[in-house]
């Protein structure tokens, strides 16, 4: 894959400052060169807004991160969408419905009200948008205790992935500036100020959505592998490791499920909550990070949330065109 061009570079690392120790003040981001002073390639444009969804927000329970940003997410099903390839999964609960595209947890929607549509209380937009999709023989209730697939951590029905897209997107409405060098951190469950952050806090909040606290994993690993985070070179710091790229990639090595980095591959295809890694710079290795959003770039890949640099703030961006990737995980 092509190295970016040095002039377009305007991230010389995503993260807090390197090495273990507290830094005696926040780092700032580089400057852009002058070559850089104009914008950067159009495909770093904030992201177009989706097309609005039939309701006005998803209307879930979402057990997780910034739950006053709730009532804003919302999540467009694929465009021209073939019911063959539409599968819906009803909570054990029966007040959450997953829809499943290609076998993969795409929209959930919320079952409160009276039976509209299949005998499921879906709200009147809602069920005029699953009626075209949905039948009999592609609906689907999960038995007491079963969870949906594949795997739902924090137990409020939305599988993990839905569930790391979902925080992903709050992130992202949320638009918190870039920034933030060291902090002294609770444990666990420890997060910046919601006014800063840095492009591992997007991915640190959106997989705490999904019940995952990457503070509190990564910790525990470090002491349990110390030679697997050869990044680590004095005691682990529960304030700062897991907001590094480089100390994360071990662990997503570890625990997360690989997949390949090509952007092209039919077989194991990109997917909304997928974390992939980038190279930004002309030295190898990762240093950048995000959350592959469900919404596609004018490149015609997916979107990606992150937090750029600085001077920008949290949102989905065309990334993967030119950004060259180095791993994806999924939980």
């Amino acid at each position: 894959m092509t190295r970016i061009p040095t002039a377009l570079l305007v991230l010389a690392a995503c993260g807090a400052p390197a090495g273990s120790e507290p830094a005696p003040a926040p780092a700032p981001a580089p400057r852009p060169t002058a070559a850089t002073e104009e914008p950067a390639a159009p495909a770093i444009s904030p992201a177009p807004a989706a097309a609005p969804a039939p309701e006005a927000s998803l209307g879930v329970a979402d057990t997780g991160i910034w739950s006053d940003l709730d009532h804003r997410v919302q999540l467009a099903l694929p465009a021209r969408l073939d019911p063959s390839r539409v599968e819906g999964v009803v909570s054990a609960d029966g007040d959450t419905l997953v829809l499943y595209v290609d076998g993969w947890p795409t929209k959930p929607y919320p079952l409160a009200g009276e039976a509209t549509f299949l005998g499921l209380g879906l709200r009147p937009g809602d069920a005029a948008e699953l009626s075209p999709l949905l039948d009999d023989a592609r609906l689907r209730r999960l038995g007491a205790g079963e969870s949906p697939a594949p795997g739902d951590r924090d137990g409020d029905d939305l599988p993990d992935p839905l569930d790391t897209l979902i925080g992903a997107k709050k992130t992202a409405l949320e638009a918190t500036p870039y920034g933030g060098g060291y902090t002294r951190l609770d444990y666990p469950m420890g997060d910046m100020p919601r006014s800063q952050g840095v492009c591992t806090d997007v991915v640190v909040r959106s997989l705490r959505n999904a019940g995952l606290d990457l503070q509190a994993e990564l910790h525990r690993d470090i002491k349990k592998s110390r030679r697997s985070y050869p990044m680590i070179k004095k005691g682990a710091d529960a304030s700062i490791d897991h907001r590094r790229v480089r100390t994360l990639l071990p662990w997503f090595v570890r625990h997360a499920d690989a997949r390949t980095a090509a952007l092209d591959d039919a077989a194991d295809p990109l997917r909304p909550g997928d974390i992939v890694f980038m190279d930004t710079l002309e030295r190898p290795g990762p240093d950048h990070i995000g959350v592959v959003s469900d919404v596609l770039g004018e490149s015609g890949l997916p979107l990606v949330v992150n937090a750029w640099t600085d001077g920008y703030v949290t949102q989905e961006m065309d990334l993967l065109g030119w950004v060259p990737v180095t791993h994806r995980f999924r939980l």
